[in-house]
């Protein structure tokens, strides 16, 4: 895994914690236990700091930033799909963020809200928890069902169990 300190700023990751080789985990981060870090993330607290809470997926060429001195927040068994960006925002508990959607600057993301592939969540707005968005720009357009819920729940089971199997099951192949 690719971690760095910068000024002083160092990650902190949990023990149960996967980063890939090719991931860069770099300043003020600190991501919980049971996470899955995937190959191309960038999660980076360079100047400004991210929280990532336990139980989260952030896949395969996540992008997470923070504005200087600012904080942008991801909460507990969170989905982070392929390719999406998070920038000085929150996104809390048991929300799921599509693949390519992006996540602007003071946007608030509720507990078990989903945001749809390729959505632009504009600066400013929020998805109120349990909420479907979607669109450029993202507009609600309905709630999280139970069916929703019970898919969503095997899937992040499946990350964290990733989470626990990468580190030891992971052989390189001779050139």
């Amino acid at each position: 895994m690719t971690v760095y300190e910068f000024e002083r700023r160092v990650p902190a990751i949990g023990e149960t914690s996967y980063v890939s080789h090719s991931a860069s985990v770099i300043g003020k981060v600190t991501i919980g236990e049971e996470c899955y870090i995937a190959p191309g993330a960038v999660v980076k607290g360079d100047y400004g700091e991210i929280q990532i809470g336990n139980g989260t997926s952030v896949q395969d060429n996540v992008i997470i930033h923070a504005r200087p001195d600012e904080l942008t927040v991801i909460g507990n068994n969170v989905t982070l799909g392929h390719g999406c960006i998070i920038h000085n925002a929150t996104v809390k508990d048991d929300a799921v963020i599509g693949m390519g959607a992006i996540v602007s600057d003071y946007s608030n993301v509720g507990e078990w809200a989903i945001v749809g592939e390729g959505a632009v969540v504009r600066a400013r707005f929020e998805v109120p928890d349990g909420k479907i968005a979607v669109g450029v720009p993202a507009k609600v357009i309905g709630d999280v069902q139970d069916h929703h819920k019970e898919e969503l729940i095997r899937f992040k089971a499946i990350y964290r169990d990733l989470a626990r199997r990468y580190p030891v099951g992971l052989k390189k192949l001779k050139d």
